[in-house]
């Protein structure tokens, strides 16, 4: 099984990211309502659910519920795309996920909103899911929250420069994880590149990329794209998994 941990390793450069970019988030109309609800849901429904695996059997309910391309595409429980996003393959898994969740994520909620972020969340967990479906062994077996966590980061990265926030320990927070998932074997790089990309995209469409914030129909339309672009890649990958085993 493919844990797909962040591989975090620097509690200093996240402190420093989330700080660099709350310094200035309340420039150019950014800033919501100040709770972070949804950060804090998120982390309380993935410890729940890690619970859960924990009396289950962590490995049996990643089996039944994680991403893996065959089971997906063949078997069709695409249900698996999104429930993988809220596994967690061990104790540092998901403490590793969740500490960054908690560090990033209520600066990001207050920029956005509650809805917003959300939705940039649950997309990105669900574009790191579809880029390991999409480029992973038909048989390979992965869990975690790090394609939604990169999703953040990106988001961040967007929304910090939207403000014109010093993003620096933003771009190195992403450049050393990146390059962690492409070193060190059993971490999903996959995931982590997608959900990156994704939350990147959606941030764009949400905040803008200069100058003045994008129109509710420029804004839902590029959302809309976003999912568009994730669902082709699906259908395009199942047709071709379905072509291997026929």
């Amino acid at each position: 099984m493919t844990a797909a941990p962040v591989g975090f390793q620097c509690p200093d450069c996240v402190a420093a990211a989330s700080a660099a970019v709350k310094a200035t988030r309340r420039r150019g109309g950014l800033t919501s309502d100040d709770r972070p609800v949804v950060s804090w849901s998120i982390v309380g429904i993935c410890v729940a659910v890690y619970l859960l695996q924990m009396v289950v059997g962590v490995n049996e309910v990643a089996s039944n519920f994680g991403m893996q391309p065959l089971a997906i595409g063949i078997l069709n429980e695409w249900y698996r795309l999104l429930t993988s996003v809220f596994l967690h393959g061990s104790i540092l898994h998901i403490l590793f996920n969740m500490y960054v969740l908690v560090v990033l994520g209520p600066t990001l909620e207050r920029m956005l909103g509650h809805g917003r972020f959300l939705l940039l969340f649950v997309v990105s967990g669900l574009g790191g899911s579809i880029a390991s479906y999409w480029l992973s062994a038909p048989t390979s077996l992965s869990v975690g929250a790090s394609g939604a966590i990169f999703g953040l980061m990106g988001g961040l990265l967007v929304a910090g420069r939207r403000i014109r926030a010093d993003v620096t320990q933003i771009v190195v927070l992403i450049a050393i994880n990146l390059a962690i998932g492409f070193i060190f074997s059993g971490i999903d790089w996959r995931a982590h590149l997608g959900g990156l990309v994704t939350g990147a995209a959606m941030a764009a469409v949400m905040v803008g990329i200069g100058g003045r914030r994008p129109s509710r129909a420029v804004e839902y339309g590029g959302i809309a794209g976003i999912v568009l672009v994730l669902f082709l890649i699906v259908t395009i990958r199942t047709a071709q998994l379905m072509a291997l085993t026929g």
